[in-house]
């Protein structure tokens, strides 16, 4: 089990280390960050002070070095626009984010095992390639025009619930509800596939030899082992819930860590932006590990891989 999670370690270090590299690049890609800092009015004279000022004058890797020492201290620097430091910034939004995360995490559970049991256990069936259309669906659905038709029918129309803000939990309803759209397919697939695995298995046929409940097989034996590859997608899926949210905060005006990001790059202000994905990349590679660790408890099998 060791040697398994230093194994991950690594892996989730090298992964943190390319993310780092790659926000740092492409930042710089961008264009001349002087020049964005000084604003378009500004002189030659007042670009080279900006320069100056920020340490845009050293050479680029020592600039690289400079952050990734500073940010593996905990030090993600100071933002331009805001003129704070980054690391409160983000330690303010970050909870809207990850209770927007769960949520959407919980809804699509919530819906998906159902779905991807009943399709298993009816499966070639109506029922079964409904749940299949339904998880199409949802994979071809666009997030903000999903978002923009549940604020006109329950926020506008009915008005059920509020369209922005978040004053209250039901202010995170619509917004998790379409993160979870996005997760329903692959989890409902995921389900499906693995329950109609474990029906055929001699253990499910064993069980029901034992006389044992339709419920007691289901639940207790098919879905336990059905669940091994879910567990890393569902960890998965909320990772890419909380790096994909940026679109999800500015259509609901949630001001999480999605909504700084895209006050960020409007602002050109380059040091909150590699934070962010810098944050969320560690989030990410962090429930990675958490998936991996879970399966390895699930299935012993995995602890040799």
């Amino acid at each position: 089990m060791l040697r398994f999670l230093i194994r991950r370690l690594v892996v989730a270090l090298l992964v943190a280390a390319t993310v780092m590299t790659l926000a740092f690049v492409m930042t710089r890609l961008s264009g001349d960050l002087a020049i964005s800092i000084a604003g378009p009015n500004a002189t030659q004279d007042d670009i080279a002070a900006v320069r100056k000022a920020y340490g845009l004058d050293r050479p680029v890797l020592t600039q690289f070095f400079d952050w990734v020492g500073r940010a593996s201290m905990g030090d993600l620097g100071d933002s331009f626009f805001f003129k704070r430091r980054v690391s409160e910034l983000i330690g303010e939004r970050m909870p809207v984010t990850l209770a927007l995360g769960l949520t959407g995490l919980v809804i699509a559970l919530l819906v998906s095992l159902p779905l991807g049991i009943l399709a298993a256990v009816r499966e070639n069936t109506p029922l079964d390639r409904f749940v299949q259309v339904v998880a199409l669906l949802g994979q071809a659905m666009p997030s903000f025009w999903l978002g923009l038709l549940l604020m006109i029918v329950f926020g506008l129309q009915l008005g059920w619930l509020p369209i922005s803000g978040t004053d209250s939990w039901q202010s995170f309803i619509m917004p998790g509800v379409v993160l979870a759209f996005s997760a329903i397919p692959a989890l409902t697939r995921l389900t499906r596939a693995g329950m109609i695995q474990a029906m055929a298995s001699d253990y499910i046929r064993t069980a029901r030899a034992k006389g044992l409940s339709r419920a007691s097989i289901l639940l207790k034996h098919a879905l336990r082992n059905a669940a091994i590859p879910v567990v890393a997608i569902a960890a998965v899926q909320l990772g890419f819930m909380l790096g994909g949210s940026i679109v999800i905060e500015q259509v609901f005006a949630l001001h999480g860590v999605g909504f700084l990001a895209w006050e960020s790059i409007a602002k050109n202000d380059f040091p909150v932006v590699q934070a962010v994905v810098l944050v969320l990349a560690v989030i990410y590679v962090g429930l990675t590990m958490l998936a991996d660790m879970l399966n390895a408890v699930l299935d012993p099998r995995l602890r040799g891989a």
